[in-house]
């Protein structure tokens, strides 16, 4: 599903318009990104959490020539699903 569909079902589901829909998911979305830039978890009650995964700086390896590189660390949005939204899917 994409956000067109996203925002369709949420039409079909709440009555609302689609602009409407679409500037609350569009929203909520933004606000999940600026606080995780900002190091903040975002927890949404049975749901799941939403936080930042850090990743030290590394050596590697560049697989057509072999050659050694330096990977920078970096940062990562990972989602750990709920125990309401896990158990719902099984």
């Amino acid at each position: 599903m994409n956000k067109i569909e996203l925002i369709e079902k949420v039409v079909e589901k709440t009555g609302y318009t689609k602009k409407e829909v679409d500037a609350t998911i569009s929203a909520t979305v933004e606000a999940i990104q600026n606080s995780l830039k900002n190091g903040e978890k975002v927890a949404i009650a049975g749901f799941g959490t939403f936080d930042v995964s850090s990743r030290k700086e590394r050596e590697g390896r560049n697989p057509a020539t072999g050659e050694t590189i330096k990977i920078a660390a970096s940062k990562s949005p990972k989602f750990k699903p709920g125990k309401t939204f896990k158990e719902m899917l099984n």
